[in-house]
């Protein structure tokens, strides 16, 4: 497991991870970890407890795979998600 990841990072990767409409391609897209490693990152980085809600919410959820979504991949937003326009964080 790569463990050269800012705190940054692993709070965006365990940020993504909990999110039911992100999947886990879009993760691994962004920051190069297997599916294995999100989860490996999730146990360490999380109480005992948390995971495993985490992982009992998550286990065969359509959405967190794209294989088992309905829309094209590749797109990782979703086509109910309106475009954010006058983000001020987006224009630091």
């Amino acid at each position: 497991m790569k463990t050269n990841f800012s705190i940054e990072q692993i709070d965006r990767i365990i940020e993504m991870a909990w999110e039911d409409r992100t999947p886990f391609e879009a993760i691994t897209f962004q920051f190069g970890i297997s599916e294995q490693e999100i989860i490996e990152i999730m146990r360490t980085e999380m109480k005992l407890s948390s995971f495993k809600m985490w992982r009992k919410r998550v286990s065969g959820r359509n959405t967190k795979h794209l294989k088992k979504r309905s829309f094209v991949k590749g797109s990782f937003k979703c086509t109910r998600q309106k475009n954010i326009t006058h983000n001020k964080i987006s224009k630091r």
